[in-house]
């Protein structure tokens, strides 16, 4: 199997063209190529396959096997793929996903992609939705506890769900140990990802993801759309903010007239090979 491994801020993928290529179980074969010791090491696996309804589609898979909706950092590198090895000459694309389509612009420069402005939809906010069972219609600072430890989360969903936990200390937090707590823990029946942020100023956060399927990742795209929108939400940022993450900065907007969250970021291509399944 013919692969290229790319990164977004570092939340990185190992990317399948099956214009061309073929790949039996993926969710075997996600397991197999992101292990950072025997395989290709990835956070997981991205098929880059035909679609119906838009220009391409994206079928997305955890490192764990599981089938993801939705990944703001992979899908800009999808976008990047697709341009820099010719499949499109368009710089403004449609990507199917199972959480929709998605709309993206590419900025080019010497005739590869630099930046990707990605429109990723409108947040759902239904707690019901995400799910996050709650009594309240929506989880806005609704308190958790956690193995003993009382938190407040505010729950979004950018077609996969997360909880936004906002902590004094970012840097230092023991997210080994609390993120698999929170992933795990009855009020998420369908496991959730966990973004623990700090907030900065009007428009900075700092962030660190826990991802369900994952574990700890450079970034999460949607993660810091998630985390863009509960700033706003509990009024500690502007509506465009900038999101600090271990892997570097993507900028978010929120138009809420617009109903749209927009996410601008770089996508890199690391290097190309061949695997035996």
């Amino acid at each position: 199997m013919r692969f290229t491994k790319m990164h977004g801020i570092g939340n990185d993928y190992v990317y399948v063209d099956c214009l061309s290529e073929r790949v039996d179980d993926p969710g075997r074969v996600a397991k197999l190529v992101s292990d950072r010791h025997v395989g290709i090491g990835s956070d997981g696996l991205i098929l880059i396959c035909p679609s119906e309804t838009a220009d391409f589609r994206m079928d997305m898979y955890n490192a764990d096997g599981s089938q993801g909706a939705m990944c703001g950092n992979g899908i800009r590198c999808v976008g990047k793929y697709v341009y820099d090895h010719g499949l499109t000459d368009k710089e403004h694309i449609h990507i199917e996903t199972k959480s929709g389509i998605k709309a993206l612009d590419l900025t080019v420069q010497d005739g590869r992609v630099a930046l990707v402005r990605v429109a990723m939809g409108a947040p759902d906010l239904k707690a019901a939705n995400i799910p996050i069972i709650t009594e309240t219609e929506q989880a806005i600072r609704l308190p958790i506890e956690v193995d003993g430890r009382r938190y407040a989360i505010t729950g979004v969903s950018m077609g996969n769900p997360h909880a936004v936990v906002y902590l004094d200390d970012v840097a230092g937090f023991d997210i080994e140990k609390w993120g698999p707590k929170f992933e795990g823990h009855p009020m998420f029946p369908d496991r959730i990802n966990t973004e623990f942020c700090r907030v900065l100023d009007r428009e900075t956060i700092q962030m660190r993801v826990w991802e369900r399927g994952a574990g700890e990742t450079m970034a999460c795209g949607t993660g810091a759309c998630a985390a863009a929108v509960a700033s706003i939400l509990n009024g500690y940022t502007q509506a465009q903010v900038t999101v600090r993450l271990l892997g570097g900065d993507l900028k978010i907007c929120w138009d809420r007239e617009g109903a749209q969250v927009y996410m601008t970021g770089p996508a890199v291509e690391v290097f190309t090979g061949e695997i035996r399944l």
